[in-house]
């Protein structure tokens, strides 16, 4: 199990770090001049590139350059070590990339609420609301506008001819699949008008019947227009709750990511630690060997 670097540790590296300030010689300088071409094919190997997702290698290359300058690698072992520090932090950087692209693609998948009109959800002709069940419209503002829209279309008609006819009521139930409850409604009504307990006379009786059908309408558009808004602040406090919800990644993509930032995370340290005791050797430092534990277990 990799040993976890302390604070003191990391703080004695940096301190060491100082005494190496790059390369003096002309030797040295004539090889510090391959560093741009070492960090071009480290990043070949670890940059990803494909047709629809690609990392930057420019910020790949700076990385590579602020880990040199930091660590300051002397030989073939140390740059072997802060190769791999640096392969270990770029893919930790796509992991928390990768944890904020499952957390963006839910919170946008929450944001489309599924309860949509009825017509887009089925072929996308809208017909009349008022031939077929209102509880489906009533789900959301913009079907609920549409029955509005219905029942104005609808009051006109009615106040255009003098009265909920019999050539209406045939016409909006011949495409109702199901009972409408405000059709069914004006349909009651007409059938009392036409029974006349009252024994009205034609034009008194024509005239309440008229009132009594753009009335009924009248309620039946306000009713629906105070829905609306109670409906809509429903669906603010429903889209909210998704979003809550959908920052949280699935189990499946959270495990797979917590999984490779551990074995990431492993590395890292393990790293750390062999860098840090290859140059304090370096340095003339006495540098104890590690330890080492095996654990077996016996039944």
């Amino acid at each position: 199990m990799a040993k976890i670097v302390s604070q003191k540790q990391l703080e004695a590296n940096r301190r060491n770090a100082q005494h190496s300030t790059g390369p003096k010689s002309r030797k040295g300088k004539s090889v510090s001049r391959l560093n741009a071409v070492k960090h071009g094919l480290l990043a070949r190997q670890v940059v990803a590139r494909g047709c629809f997702y690609e990392e930057s290698p420019t910020e790949f290359k700076t990385l590579c350059r602020e880990y040199h300058e930091n660590l300051a690698p002397v030989g073939p072992l140390e740059e072997i070590l802060v190769s791999q520090i640096i392969m270990v932090v770029w893919r930790l950087r796509r992991a928390r990339t990768a944890e904020a692209g499952e957390v963006a693609t839910n919170v946008d998948k929450a944001w489309w609420n599924p309860r949509r009109p009825p017509w887009e959800i089925g072929n996308g002709y809208k017909g009349n609301a008022l031939h077929n069940s209102l509880e489906q419209y009533a789900r959301t503002p913009q079907g609920i506008e549409f029955v509005i829209e219905c029942l104005r279309e609808l009051r006109a008609a009615i106040e255009s001819v003098g009265g909920f006819t019999e050539a209406k009521l045939k016409e909006l139930r011949h495409y109702a699949p199901e009972p409408n409850a405000i059709v069914c409604k004006l349909a009651a009504m007409r059938a009392h008008r036409i029974s006349n307990p009252e024994k009205l006379p034609p034009d008194e009786l024509r005239a309440c019947h008229l009132k009594e059908s753009l009335d009924y309408i009248d309620e039946q558009i306000a009713a629906f227009e105070e829905l609306i808004s109670a409906r809509q602040e429903q669906m603010n406090t429903e889209d909210t709750m998704r979003r809550a919800i959908a920052m949280m990644p699935s189990v499946d993509v959270l495990e797979k990511i917590v999984r490779y930032e551990s074995a990431l995370q492993r590395q890292l340290y393990r790293s750390m630690n062999q860098l840090e005791r290859l140059q304090r050797r370096r340095l003339g430092e006495t540098v104890p060997p590690p330890v080492v534990m095996d654990v077996s277990l016996r039944g």
